[in-house]
């Protein structure tokens, strides 16, 4: 059956927090790679580590291939890990948390886990109340991904999802390419490849403090440049409203 190429699309984490191309002392994220070689699903699990010129250091694993830390420098220089994340893989396998994960095979919510495609009804995991969230009860951020290719500053992880799991349809081969830049951004590439139509919205899932994980966000200022916003509804399901944020607590076009 012929292959269809269905998506390409790129995100950008960017780390402006040091000058492009200043260097420092850099400490290591505190992180003992035993904590979290383990076999998950018939692979071994590892950490992976991507470092650029400037010492800023992201650290990765298989399982979800999760973006486990994130040391990068202050405007002062002071190196701080700004992403949520534990120091051992136990706490990722007893705690259905998205830290840091690839999300699929559809990220939010799917009303009822149901939808239609060429007149054909689809049934997919439920696990948010009625709805499917992140891909349902083993979404990808669950899954083990191989890694196909790694370097100081880029990592390349695949990982194939079988026609029927968590009720999606066709069988989707994916590869996510995660690059270092010099100029400290974080950039992932998302690829996709489906035998057959199906549904598709990948991403990543991290939580971002950039004072650093032992501190308040709410001093965080905020600038958003974004007129509009998607309403949902009591259960989170967006109402297919695009709503101005005038007058609304959406609006963060001034920091």
């Amino acid at each position: 059956m012929k292959t269809k190429v269905f998506l390409t699309s790129v995100l950008a984490a960017c780390l402006m927090l040091a000058s492009c191309g200043k260097s420092y002392d850099a400490p290591k994220a505190q992180l003992n790679r035993a904590d979290f070689q383990t076999e998950i699903d018939g692979k071994q699990n590892d950490l992976y580590i991507l470092t650029n010129a400037n010492g800023v250091e992201v650290t990765m694993m298989n399982f979800g291939a999760r973006i486990v830390s994130i040391c990068t420098p202050d405007k002062n220089g002071k190196f701080a890990d700004v992403v949520l994340g534990f120091d051992n893989i136990q706490p990722y396998l007893d705690n259905k948390t998205d830290f840091g994960a690839f999300i699929g095979r559809y990220g939010n919510r799917i009303d009822k886990g149901q939808f239609t495609i060429d007149g054909i009804e689809y049934q997919v995991s439920v696990n948010d109340g009625t709805n499917s969230l992140h891909g349902g009860v083993k979404g990808y951020q669950y899954c083990m991904f191989d890694i196909e290719q790694i370097n100081n500053q880029q990592l390349v992880v695949s990982y194939t999802s079988a026609d029927g799991e968590m009720g999606f349809p066709g069988t989707l081969n994916m590869k996510a390419t995660y690059t270092l830049t010099d100029c400290n951004s974080l950039v992932i590439a998302y690829e996709a490849t489906t035998d057959k139509a199906t549904v598709v919205n990948l991403t990543n899932h991290s939580y971002f403090n950039l004072a650093g994980d032992a501190q308040s966000v709410l001093d965080h200022m905020l600038y958003l440049n974004a007129d509009a916003y998607t309403p949902v509804n009591d259960i989170f399901i967006t109402t297919g409203e695009i709503a101005s944020v005038e007058g609304t607590p959406m609006d963060f076009r001034k920091p």
